[in-house]
C-alpha cells in the first residue's frame, strides 16, 4: 500500500504563519470563499424550479430534469411551469413541493407586482426587482458567480501567458528583452474600449468573446515583474552550474528561476483577480459587455443610475461588489505579507 506525504518545508510553514497572521486578510479570505461557494449552487438557493417534488407516490427533481405539464396531470406536453397556480394546485393536491428559498431566477419576471417594476423589497422580493421584474437578489447571487469565475479565468490565462513571456524576456536579455520592450509599449498604447466598441458592433459579444478581448490587453501586467526576476538572477551561480552542466535553457528557467520569481508574482495575483472583475463590471456598466439578459453586477449599477427612483437597485449592486472587492484587496494585504522576509509572525 502506497502512502503520499506532503512535506511542508520550514520556509512555507512561517508563510502560512504570517499569512494567519493578518487576521483581517485571514477572515477575508474565508468569508469570500464562503460567497463564492453559496454562488456556485446558485440554483439551489435562487430558482424558479422546486427543487424536489413528491407527486402520485413518486419524486421528481425539476432542478436537474425537464418535466411537461403532463407528468403532473396538466393538460399541455410543454415544460412545466412550478409557478402557475393551476400546476402548483395540481401538485399539491397529491404530493407537495420543496422551494428553494429565493423562488426566482435571475432571468424570472414576476408578473404579480402589486407596483409597476422596479418594484420595492416585500415578502416575495426581498431586495425588490429591477426595471424588467427580475428579482435583485436572484440576480446578485448568479452575478457574483459569473463575476468570480469570468476573473478568475481572466486572472489564470493572462497570467500564464504574462509569466511566459516575461521570462523569456527577462532570462535572455539582449535583442529579445529590446524587442519585448519596444512591443510592449506598442502594444499598451493601443486603445482597449475602442476596440471592444469596434469588436461589439460586428460580433454580438459575449463570455468568451469579452475574456479573450480583455486576455489579449492583461497579460502584460505581470511581464515587468517576472522580467525583472529573471533579469536579477540569470547570472547567479546556481544558474551558471545549471548551465555549465548541460542543462537546457527551459528547464533552467522553469525548474529553477521560475519559483522565485513566483513569489513576486503570487503577491499580484488578488489585485489582478479583483482588476478582472472591474474590468467585467465597468463594460457591463456602460452597455459593452455581456448581452442583455445576462446576470450582470455591471448592468444592475447602470440600472441603479437609470432609476434613482429605486434606491435599492444601486445600494444592492454596490455593497455587494465593493464588499467583494474589499475581501480580496485585504487577501492580498495578507499574501503580500506573507512572502515579505522581513514580516514576523510572532
Amino acid at each position: 500500500m502506497t502512502v503520499f506525504r506532503f512535506h511542508i518545508t520550514p520556509l512555507t510553514r512561517r508563510r502560512l504563519a504570517q499569512f494567519q497572521a493578518n487576521r483581517r486578510g485571514w477572515w477575508s479570505l474565508w468569508l469570500f470563499l464562503l460567497l463564492f461557494g453559496l454562488s456556485l449552487g446558485a440554483e439551489f438557493i435562487a430558482n424558479d424550479r422546486p427543487l424536489l417534488i413528491y407527486h402520485q407516490g413518486g419524486f421528481y427533481a425539476p432542478v436537474f430534469k425537464d418535466y411537461a405539464e403532463t407528468d403532473f396531470g396538466g393538460d399541455f406536453p410543454s415544460d412545466a411551469n412550478y409557478r402557475d397556480p393551476h400546476l402548483a394546485g395540481l401538485i399539491n393536491e397529491k404530493g407537495w413541493m420543496l422551494w428553494p428559498p429565493v423562488r426566482f431566477r435571475y432571468d424570472t419576471v414576476n408578473y404579480d407586482l402589486p407596483v409597476p417594476a422596479p418594484a420595492p423589497p416585500s415578502a416575495d422580493n426581498w431586495l425588490g426587482t429591477d426595471d424588467q421584474g427580475r428579482d435583485v437578489l436572484a440576480r446578485l447571487i448568479y452575478g457574483l458567480r459569473l463575476s468570480v469565475l469570468f476573473g478568475l479565468l481572466l486572472t489564470v490565462t493572462s497570467s500564464i501567458i504574462g509569466v511566459a513571456a516575461g521570462a523569456v524576456q527577462g532570462y535572455f536579455g539582449g535583442r529579445v528583452d529590446l524587442f519585448f520592450q519596444r512591443f510592449l509599449e506598442v502594444w499598451g498604447g493601443l486603445p482597449q474600449l475602442f476596440i471592444l466598441i469596434i469588436v461589439s458592433s460586428v460580433v454580438a459579444p459575449g463570455f468568451w468573446t469579452l475574456l479573450l478581448i480583455l486576455m489579449l490587453f492583461s497579460w502584460t501586467s505581470l511581464v515587468g515583474v517576472v522580467r525583472a526576476e529573471f533579469l536579477r538572477a540569470r547570472n547567479f551561480d546556481y544558474v551558471r552550474a545549471a548551465r555549465a552542466l548541460g542543462m537546457t535553457d527551459g528547464r533552467i528557467m522553469f525548474k529553477h528561476v521560475l519559483p522565485n520569481a513566483m513569489v513576486a508574482t503570487l503577491t499580484f495575483l488578488p489585485f489582478i483577480l479583483s482588476g478582472s472583475i472591474v474590468a467585467l463590471t465597468a463594460l457591463d456598466f456602460l452597455g459593452l459587455g455581456l448581452p442583455p439578459g445576462s446576470a450582470s453586477l455591471g448592468d444592475l449599477l447602470r440600472q441603479g443610475k437609470d432609476n434613482l427612483q429605486a434606491p435599492w437597485l444601486g445600494i444592492s449592486g454596490f455593497i455587494l461588489t465593493a464588499l467583494m472587492l474589499s475581501l480580496l484587496v485585504f487577501v492580498g494585504e495578507a499574501v503580500r505579507d506573507a512572502f515579505d522576509p522581513r514580516k514576523n509572525a510572532g
